[in-house]
């Protein structure tokens, strides 16, 4: 059980208010797929663990996808998202973790400590009032959100009508509610691909899904199964160029782009729709990271963390799409559950690549050539690294190469890359430790197109 302790915080009016608190080992944000993981992996490594979640069931974004395709790697089987969703609930429940559900983090203090380590403060405020939760380590697993019209600055009126598709995929599937009649969507994301074929299902027309980019961004299999399938066209290398409408959207105007992504004179035509749907990609939900003092990586605009996928700020861990976007609820399982692993190291003390100063190793990370990002973005320990990245676009033959300065440590094989596909590869701790005898401070992952003979 955890234990129990009573802070005097000041309140708004100036009197001495009692706040209540609990003491854990390792406090989790977020009760999604990320979540669950790094908790039961922490609760399995012998800490007290505590789940902080704000929507009032666990499940997170899972329990409304619908649709098939999760669990293949993790569980051997085809599942829906509520039924992977609902087989880590039941895993979570069986064990002692502490669940506060309907509660909102409101910020993070790690200005506590003790003889040996920082003592982090997680303050909660629920419907029974405001919580503080302290903890040797602290893994976040918020999540991520949608970007919105606002953020790729769509011109036009501001009619009811416009959604981004996860809102949608919430009216349709949890509140049974139909967003419109006839739909266009925007981007070629996964969520965009399937409500592609949800809207179709439930009657709504999809007249069409543009994409700006000349490639799908969503997977093949999405692509072929929610849109081939079904009779839905892609126009590659189009946009949304104004929204029409006064009340209600009515139609919205398309544009083919160039090569620099500028919509192109002449090409503009008019779509009729009463609905707008945007899939337009997933940005981390970092607000509480940031306030707590983690450092960000402009690239995949999550945490800057190392091998053991702790952040610069010593016993704060992140995972899951916090961290960087997966497109694979299973590898964010895997993922998270080596962050809770090493949260309940470093709570309780041990090593297991979550404390790793004193090593002496010391490597920082970037990305060269069509790579968009590599994580983790710091090495502290020689030892085999899964290192994690995304091209920036398709490319039918391209090796992956690891450089220090000028040299080669690793060239892999040539193979094709797409920018819907998360890529990982195990760094062999041969390599690091060749880079440290080199004296660098950093090592470089290019990823580098080449020509076939």
């Amino acid at each position: 059980m955890a234990s129990f302790e009573v802070n005097a915080t000041i309140a708004a009016d100036g009197a001495d208010e009692a706040v209540p608190t609990q003491a854990f080992d390792v406090v989790v944000i977020g009760g999604g797929p990320a979540g669950m993981a790094a908790a039961l992996a922490a609760n399995k490594a012998g800490a007290r663990v505590a789940i902080v979640e704000r929507e009032q069931h666990l499940g997170g974004i899972l329990r409304q996808c619908i649709h098939p395709g999760f669990g293949l790697s993790h569980f051997k089987q085809e599942l829906t998202g509520p039924e992977y969703a609902q087989r880590f609930i039941d895993q979570v429940r069986a064990t002692d973790v502490t669940l506060f559900l309907d509660s909102m983090v409101l910020g993070i203090d790690s200005g506590a400590s003790t003889e040996d380590a920082a003592v982090h403060t997680v303050t909660l405020m629920s419907p029974a009032g405001m919580l503080q939760l302290t903890g040797r380590a602290v893994v976040l697993a918020m999540g991520c959100r949608e970007r919105t019209r606002s953020e790729i600055k769509i011109p036009g009126s501001r009619p009811a009508g416009v959604f981004t598709a996860g809102l949608a995929q919430r009216y349709i599937n949890i509140e049974n509610l139909k967003p419109g009649s006839r739909a266009v969507i925007l981007g070629s994301g996964d969520i965009g691909l399937i409500m592609a074929r949800r809207c179709t299902l439930e009657g709504i027309s999809v007249e069409g899904v543009y994409e700006l980019m000349p490639y799908a961004n969503g997977l093949r299999r999405n692509v072929k199964n929610c849109l081939d399938d079904f009779g839905i066209p892609l126009h590659l290398s189009t946009t949304v160029t104004r929204v029409i409408g006064h009340d209600r959207v009515e139609a919205v105007e398309v544009s083919q782009v160039d090569e620099h992504l500028a919509p192109i004179a002449g090409t503009e035509r008019i779509v009729p729709c009463d609905t707008l749907l945007l899939s337009v990609g997933l940005i981390p939900e970092n607000e509480l990271s940031v306030a707590a003092g983690v450092e960000l990586d402009p690239r995949t605009r999550g945490a800057v963390v190392d091998q053991s996928l702790q952040t610069g700020v010593p016993g704060i861990f992140a995972c899951g799409n916090v961290l960087h976007v997966h497109d694979l609820a299973d590898n964010v399982t895997t993922e998270s559950e080596r962050a809770g692993a090493a949260a309940a190291a470093w709570a309780l003390g041990g090593d297991a690549g979550a404390n790793a100063a004193g090593t002496g190793c010391q490597l920082t990370v970037s990305p060269a050539g069509i790579a968009g990002y590599a994580l983790p973005g710091r090495i502290t320990a020689v030892a085999l690294t899964k290192l994690n990245f995304r091209v920036r676009r398709p490319v039918d033959a391209a090796r992956v190469r690891i450089l220090a300065g000028d040299e080669e440590l690793f060239v892999g094989k040539v193979r094709p890359f797409k920018p819907s596909v998360m890529e990982s590869f195990p760094l062999p701790a041969k390599v690091i430790q060749r880079a440290l005898d080199m004296g660098v401070s950093e090592i470089v992952l290019s990823v580098d197109p080449v020509e076939e003979a």
